[in-house]
């Protein structure tokens, strides 16, 4: 892959990896942290990616990258940090955009990153797959957990509105 090439991946493919890492850790600095380890890792293997399968690279990389810092995060968090009425929602506001965020938040690692990548950026099971090493029945299960636990934690539209 010559540095053109490359270039060319990067311009491709920067936004939609920094928009994926950002919905799922909503920290800017730890989000543009892991799209440049992601490059850097790319850019150390260029020559043994397929170019066919550049954006599946990338997506795992920096799927894998995530994980490794949502991991590390958590293990340095106080223990008794408690969100109370975690499962339920009080507030008048009807911003739906924002409260499905809050939502989003509210699943594990996994099913938030499967979800996002299915309903956000529209990629397909098998593809999901390849990105974050499940099986294909994996990912199903997990964004059918993720969706039933939204679908519970969001109640009726009609009742946000």
């Amino acid at each position: 892959m010559t540095v053109k090439e490359y270039n060319q991946c990067v311009d491709t493919y920067a936004d939609n990896l920094f928009r994926f890492v950002l919905k799922n850790i909503k920290d800017e600095e730890k989000a543009k942290d892991i799209v440049q380890d992601t490059f850097i890792k790319f850019w150390e293997k260029k020559d043994d990616v397929d170019p066919e399968k550049v954006r599946s690279y990338l997506f795992t990389t920096s799927y894998h990258r995530l994980i490794d810092v949502v991991r590390r995060d958590q293990k340095q968090s106080p223990f008794e940090v408690v969100k109370e009425n975690q499962h339920s929602t009080e507030s008048q506001y009807s911003d739906l955009q924002e409260i499905l965020l809050e939502a989003i938040e509210q699943l594990p690692a996994d099913q938030k990153a499967v979800i996002l990548l299915r309903d956000y950026e529209g990629y397909a099971y098998d593809e999901i797959a390849d990105i974050t090493g499940m099986s294909e029945s994996q990912v199903k299960v997990y964004i059918f957990r993720g969706r039933k636990f939204l679908k519970t934690y969001l109640g009726s539209v009609e009742a946000l509105i």
